[in-house]
């Protein structure tokens, strides 16, 4: 088991900045996480992702450049910096964790490419 837990969320303006944390605890050992997001009436979809090991990243096309995922391993933490925020990203942020080890990083661009997720935190953009 793997447990996720996010932090950080709240409202900001346009343009402006926001992290958003991410700690995840348990028995099994994770791979990569990764950040997604579901606005209402939308499905979940990919942010961004980090695998844990050697820090490889990946990103959707419409954050790349603004948000920046990190990790410290020490902390069993994932972090995303979200700049340059836009009110089409507010959404519910959802963090998660891959426990297998040969997953694709296409695959980990999906939601079936991880298996235990948090609550998430709400990240609200004003105009």
């Amino acid at each position: 088991q793997v447990q996720v837990v996010e932090s950080g969320g709240g409202l900001v303006q346009a343009g402006g900045s926001l992290r958003i944390s991410c700690v995840a605890s348990g028995t099994f050992s994770w791979y990569a996480m990764g950040w997604f997001r579901q606005a209402p009436g939308k499905e979940r979809e990919f942010v961004a992702g980090i695998r844990w090991s050697i820090g490889y990243t990946y990103y959707a096309d419409s954050v790349k450049g603004r948000f920046t995922i990190s990790r410290d391993n020490a902390k069993n933490t994932v972090y995303l910096q979200m700049n340059s925020l836009k009110p089409e990203d507010t959404a519910v942020y959802y963090c998660a964790a891959d426990t297998l080890r040969y997953r694709s990083t296409a695959q980990r661009m999906g939601v079936n490419g991880y298996d235990y997720w948090g609550q998430g935190t709400q990240v609200t953009v004003s105009s």
